[in-house]
């Protein structure tokens, strides 16, 4: 086991800030997009859209669009913020930066999905994904929390 140096530490951080700014930025296009398909839906008046039959598929797909675009801009966040804030262990980073960025892909992809195959205004099984991206996201903003309040109580001045 081997012990490692602030510089590593810190170029962790950097690595971690890359791929959440990445994936962020991406995410954000992805979901923006999303947004403007289902308004062509809604402008073109598709009745796989807009159908009263199909309530249960235009909620879910806006829920897709609002959660994604939301946790697009949570990664953004986290990006700009890893190398400003907390007091990071290289396995919590870790940790944190797989949760987030599982939670923002199993959220928008189980209401996207639940809304494929609505039955009898019942989302489709896909919804099931959410809570499992829901808790993934709550566990990644808890470690973000601890690093933050570790920091705090730290007297020693940051490099």
């Amino acid at each position: 086991m081997s012990i490692s140096t602030n510089d590593d530490v810190q170029a962790l951080r950097r690595a971690m800030a890359r791929r959440h700014h990445l994936f962020g930025w991406g995410a954000l296009l992805l979901f923006l997009s999303l947004g403007g398909f289902l308004e062509c839906l809604h402008g073109f008046k598709l009745g796989y859209y807009l159908d009263p039959d199909n309530k249960m598929r235009r909620e879910m797909w806006t829920l897709a669009h609002a959660h994604g675009t939301l946790l697009a801009l949570v990664q953004i966040t986290f990006a700009a913020g890893v190398m400003q804030f907390g007091r990071w262990t290289p396995s919590r980073l870790k940790l944190a930066s797989f949760f987030l960025l599982d939670g923002a892909i199993l959220i928008p992809v189980g209401f996207f999905l639940g809304g494929l195959w609505p039955k009898e205004g019942d989302p489709w099984l896909g919804i099931l994904l959410v809570p499992l991206g829901a808790l993934l996201l709550f566990i990644g903003v808890a470690l973000i929390i601890v690093s933050v309040l570790q920091d705090s109580d730290s007297a020693e001045p940051r490099p």
